[in-house]
């Protein structure tokens, strides 16, 4: 629904989704594109499907109807072993870090690599542990277990881990939900860091439009089931729409 105007073929294209739970539908016939090197910001209220939709793009979730190709490839109709192929290239940056709290910093970070990449060297897994952990600024912490490291310090540790397997695509779910200000701040610009230097394409899902603003290139508007609102920041906002107009305020005039 929204035009490309380099006119790439999207590396995420999302068409006519629909997924009910019961009576409940939550999409209604979603379209969307992501495209190569860009940060794509999806709003809404909680229960929209906001996470239902990224559950969905990973092969989490099976849509009631409606196609979902990442990287050319239609996510529904992939053998179970095509569909761990196609996830290796989409790093999935959990709300809650999802971090193994039995496991020191750098048993966390070797896991995903380990078990997917069996044919490194311990000094290739060691070079890549600190490699990721120096690209989110916690390389001291190698040796630390989660339990020792503030909410923005495992949200970091959260997306080096999926960074280690070199992503095409990162999904970040709420990056800065129950971080404090400055910390939401250095989430943000991660998030823009992670696009430069790892030459990623990313979801991010948020309900923070400080989040939105800081770093997504385009933002689409999950209402009612579907993406009515996509475009720049000030494109989706610049309207009198009583389902939109409300959650700018609650943001930014509070």
């Amino acid at each position: 629904m929204s035009l490309n105007p380099q006119h790439k073929e999207p590396i995420i294209s999302i068409r006519d989704v629909k997924k009910s739970f019961g009576d409940y539908d939550v999409l209604r016939g979603a379209d969307l594109d992501l495209y190569e090197g860009e940060n794509l910001v999806v709003l809404g209220r909680s229960g929209t499907g906001k996470s239902v939709l990224i559950k969905i793009i990973s092969g989490l979730l099976l849509q009631d109807s409606g196609t979902v190709k990442v990287l050319g490839k239609d996510v529904t109709n992939l053998s179970p072993k095509d569909l761990l192929e196609l996830r290796l290239n989409v790093g999935f940056s959990f709300q809650n870090s999802a971090l193994y709290d039995s496991m020191t910093v750098r048993k966390n970070l070797e896991f995903p690599l380990v078990r997917n990449r069996r044919n490194l060297t311990k000094a290739e897994v060691n070079n890549a542990v600190e490699s990721v952990l120096d690209a989110v600024g916690l390389l001291q912490t190698i040796n630390q277990m989660p339990s020792e490291l503030s909410g923005g310090q495992r949200k970091r540790i959260g997306i080096a881990r999926t960074l280690i397997l070199k992503p095409k695509i990162m999904l970040y779910d709420e990056p800065t939900a129950g971080l404090d200000p400055i910390t939401c701040i250095e989430i943000n610009n991660l998030i823009n860091e992670v696009k430069e230097r790892y030459h990623t394409s990313s979801i991010i899902i948020t309900h923070d439009l400080t989040c939105a603003k800081e770093t997504g290139d385009r933002i689409a508007m999950l209402l009612d089931g579907q993406f009515q609102r996509v475009g720049s920041f000030k494109e989706v906002f610049d309207t009198d729409d009583e389902r939109v107009k409300p959650f700018y305020d609650y943001n930014f005039t509070q």
